[in-house]
């Protein structure tokens, strides 16, 4: 098969663009064409303009992915790369999940000013984070501490700790990683303490759902296994409605053909917490995460929109 040239479009941040590149070069080697056969077009989007709320209150997780989306739907990019966890639930009709590459490490990565553990921290203590999910995670942990907005590029975030601005920050080990900069993580934060948004860890890849022709080329550097468990993950949060203005956590493995299945919404002030897990067939993962997000829209006693 002969690859067209192929325009790939991304987010401008440092990390976006180290997750485009790795995109490109694992095509560019499984065609053994040269990487700059595929051109990196780079799109400021509302999101990265946003730095002084929280999205929830701008619009919610889509607001990093509609200039993409506009931009597929125009041609004037056949694909996109994301961070899964900004991936909206809902995509327009034209526009479909090719894929995803081999999933990082899900974990939560705790960077504390001088080393300070979660555990450590003294009362009153300033935990900078932009996500919802993190906030009422280290809350319900520890609900002496204060959480405070932290917007901004994965090296604005570790600046405002080196600082002193805030005493720690949580962000995700697989950016960290993707950037060169595991090494600025203080501690890894367990994973039945700190469960992951829905998609961390997974570099996702979106078409328009009419071009078949590029996803047959990207589909030698997919990951069937990581699309499972995602599905599971967004299968969940669709039932649950789910979006930034809500503290969800969802994370799904596979083994063979088995799927692993946790999920839990939390109170924004970490108060109360609703979780659930379902174990099955691979194959039926979004069923299994559709399921597993309905058990929890019965449990919750004013819905999902009581706890925003």
């Amino acid at each position: 098969m002969t690859v067209r040239s192929l325009r790939i479009g991304t987010r401008g941040s440092p990390l976006a663009l180290a997750q485009t590149h790795m995109v490109r070069a694992l095509l560019a080697k499984a065609h053994g064409l040269p990487e700059d056969h595929f051109a990196i077009d780079v799109i400021k989007t509302t999101g990265d303009q946003i730095q002084d709320r929280p999205l929830s209150e701008a619009g919610g997780k889509g607001l990093f992915t509609k200039e993409l989306d506009s931009a597929l739907i125009a041609g004037s990019i056949d694909f996109a790369v994301h961070s899964s966890k900004d991936l909206p639930t809902h995509l327009p009709a034209e526009i479909t999940i090719a894929g995803y590459l081999p999933r990082e490490d899900v974990r939560d990565a705790w960077i504390g000013r001088g080393g300070a553990t979660i555990d450590a921290l003294p009362a009153g203590a300033v935990v900078g984070t932009a996500s919802l999910r993190r906030a009422a995670q280290v809350k319900r942990r520890r609900p002496d501490l204060q959480t405070a907005l932290l917007r901004g590029n994965v090296e604005t975030r570790l600046r405002k700790v080196e600082s002193g601005e805030i005493d720690a920050t949580l962000l995700a080990l697989a950016g960290l990683k993707r950037l060169g900069l595991a090494d600025r993580a203080t501690a890894l934060l367990p994973l039945e303490h700190f469960p992951p948004a829905v998609g961390q860890g997974a570099i996702g890849i979106t078409s328009r759902v009419s071009d078949s022709e590029t996803r047959t080329a990207l589909a030698p550097i997919l990951d069937e296994a990581t699309a499972l468990a995602l599905a599971a993950e967004r299968a969940f949060l669709s039932a649950l409605d789910g979006s930034c203005r809500t503290p969800i956590a969802g994370h799904a493995t596979v083994s063979g053909d088995e799927l692993s299945f946790y999920g839990e919404v939390l109170k924004a002030d970490g108060s109360e917490v609703w979780a659930t897990r379902r174990k099955g067939r691979a194959i039926d993962a979004a069923m299994l995460g559709a399921d597993a997000g309905n058990e929890i829209v019965l449990k919750l006693p004013h819905g999902v929109a009581g706890l925003m």
